[in-house]
Formats: C-alpha cells, structure tokens, sequence
C-alpha cells in the first residue's frame, strides 16, 4: 500500500498549499506539515522550499514528485487490474486528450482499438494542454494525448503525427491582395481559442518566432469551441488558425478554405505521454502502437 505520507505529499505539490492539502485529506495543518517532515527526513534532503510567502518544489522535490507520481498511478491500475482478475469486470482505462487532438485525430482510431478491446472499459478526459497534463500528473488519468506544447524532459512521449496548422477564412472571404505569409493577415479579425488551448499556444510560438502576437491583428475574438470557431469563421467575422485535419470537411463542402502560407509553413506535433518510471509502460505502449497502427489503417 502507498505510504500515507507520499499521498499527502502528492497533494502538496499539486495544491502548493498546506492548508488547502489538509482540507483536502481531511487533516490537520499541523499534520500535514508534520509528514512532510518526516518524509523528508526518511530521504534526507527539504522537498519544499517557502519563500516571499509561497511554496515550491525544491530540486529534490521534483524528483520525488516525479518518481511517486507514478508509484501512485502504478499501484492505483494495479488494484483495478487485480479486481478485474477477480470479478471479471472491465479494465478501467483513462485516456486525457486535448480538444482537437481527441475529436479529430484520436478518437476514431482510438475507437476502432476499443471495439476489438471489450475487456477494456475507457474514460476520456478533455481539457487543454495544462490541464490535461495536470490530470495526469494528479493520477487522475493513465496517459494523453496533447497537441499543446509541455516539458518533454518531465515525461515519457511518443510523437503520434505531424499535422499542417493552418490559417482559414470563409469560403467566399475575399482577400484585397492573396496572403503569402502571417504578416499580410494582420488586418484581419482574429478568432482564437482560449488560454490554456494546445492550439492557442501553437499560434502564439508561431508568431512570436516573426516578432509579432495576437494583439499585432485589427481585432481578435475569443472563443473555448472549436466548432463555433469553424461556424464564425464561415460566417465571415473573422479568420483562425486551426489544424488542418479540424476542417478538412468544411473545405470540401467550401464553407471553409485554407490560406495558404507559402513563406510561412506550419506544423505541430500530437504527442502520446505519460509518466516516467510506470510498472505499466508495456501496456501503455501497446496502446499506443495500436492506435497509430489503426489511424494508419484507416
């Protein structure tokens, strides 16, 4: 069983804050700050730092959060497999994706993978990139898939594609000369995804890389659906950035079509990640073969 103080210490790091971890497990302040300490003392070295009023890891406390994170998502599959074993249940699979990775390039393939899979009972998680990623480090889910940008260093990862990210505007938007490049879009309306959003952050690298940002655009207009997104867009209030896979649709029925950028390519990668140092890294890449083997096959 995981030792009670490593779940509490978990819940500090993901909280940063003593008194919202007690609240959370039911403890004391006082108690909590007490196995810290001792947790600290069993490995020798200050897992957190207090400074200017706020709390931190220390270097050795993002080892040690790194390393029992996946202790703990390691112990919890183990306990749901054993159950399985036993009772003949489902084996509880959670996936994390990020909007436009799961919708349009996750979930079929991760749908047919499941159909020939019944023992397999899956719960999907949506968000954006750091949010998906804080599920996963919060053992919330056992693996993502994420288009976002993160710390590869911090996780294990596998690139599953690479996709064309690319400017669109309604089908019948006429340009008073045809762009070329990012900067002969400026005087557009930008629709943009909301913070947070794995896309957002692809278009924002992409025009920090050429010195510009979103506010360099005539207006901008913030939406957290990409389908409202595609709908504004084919409406005429505005153009976006989207993946290419996210449209192809819309452009064949011409409600949409892609700018092309000649002199300023774009793409990104969608990644599979998970934890490091997981008992389960056998099954986690088998999953992942199986879905590119089936987004190959389709």
């Amino acid at each position: 069983m995981l030792d009670f103080r490593v779940k509490t210490f978990l819940t500090v790091c993901r909280t940063l804050n003593y008194t919202r971890a007690a609240e959370e497990l039911s403890l004391t302040q006082p108690a909590v700050t007490q196995q810290i300490a001792n947790l600290e003392r069993s490995y020798g070295v200050k897992l957190f730092s207090y400074r200017h009023r706020k709390l931190s890891l220390t270097a050795a406390g993002r080892i040690a959060y790194q390393g029992l994170s996946a202790i703990a998502h390691d112990e919890e599959l183990l306990r749901h497999k054993m159950s399985a074993s036993t009772s003949g249940s489902a084996i509880p699979l959670r996936i994390g994706m990020t909007l436009t990775a799961g919708e349009y390039l996750v979930a079929a393939p991760l749908g047919r993978y499941l159909r020939e899979h019944p023992e397999i009972s899956v719960t999907v998680r949506s968000g954006g990139t750091r949010a998906v990623l804080d599920m996963l480090d919060a053992n919330e889910i056992d693996c993502a898939f994420t288009e976002g940008f993160f710390d590869k260093s911090s996780y294990l990862w596998q690139n599953l594609c690479t996709e064309r990210f690319v400017a669109v505007c309604a089908g019948n938007h006429r340009f008073a000369r045809e762009p070329r490049r990012l900067e002969d879009l400026l005087g557009e309306t930008l629709i943009l995804r909301e913070a947070g959003s794995g896309s957002r952050e692809v278009l924002v690298h992409a025009l920090a890389a050429r010195n510009l940002s979103t506010d360099a655009f005539a207006g901008t207009c913030t939406v957290e659906s990409l389908d409202i997104i595609k709908i504004f867009v084919a409406e005429d209030l505005g153009i976006s950035f989207v993946y290419e896979a996210a449209v192809e649709q819309e452009c064949v029925d011409g409600s949409l079509r892609v700018v092309e950028l000649p002199d300023t390519p774009m793409s990104h990668d969608v990644c599979f990640v998970r934890l490091k140092g997981s008992l389960h890294e056998k099954e986690m890449n088998e999953l992942f073969r199986a879905v590119s083997r089936q987004r190959l096959s389709a």
